[in-house]
């Protein structure tokens, strides 16, 4: 079982970066793949990144690669996500998410935990 909280959104302007953090409590959490999903106003949920826990890999959507990047500390328990060059359309709640497995990580659905979510809105 895992609790995640995230911190860091907030209100930037075009071009600004942000890094958003979250913090997890629970046992091995070394041993679990974790990620980033976000959702906007009437959108359904939509994958930002993720990183395996069996080997670090790394999987970003079209729409951020290049701008952002997850990184986890697995001795202090976090994920981030460095945000740079933000975009009007990247203003979203964003959700850290974790999972037992590896595989799938880039549909939402596949996540088992999920924090209460961090709203990042860009303005122009």
């Amino acid at each position: 079982q895992l609790q995640l909280g995230e911190s860091g959104g907030g209100l930037v302007q075009a071009g600004d970066s942000l890094r958003l953090s979250c913090a997890a409590r629970g046992r091995l959490f070394g041993t679990y793949s974790v990620g980033w999903v976000r959702q906007s106003l009437g959108k359904e949920r939509e994958f930002v990144s993720a990183m395996t826990w069996t080997n670090g890999n790394t999987y970003y959507a079209d729409s951020v690669k290049g701008r952002f990047t997850i990184s986890r500390d697995n001795d202090q328990n976090t994920v981030s996500l460095q945000m740079n060059n933000l975009k009007t359309e990247d203003t979203a709640v964003y959700y850290c998410v974790a999972d037992a497995g590896w595989q799938r990580l880039t549909d939402p659905n596949e996540y088992d935990y999920w924090g209460q979510g961090t709203q990042v809105t860009v303005s122009s």
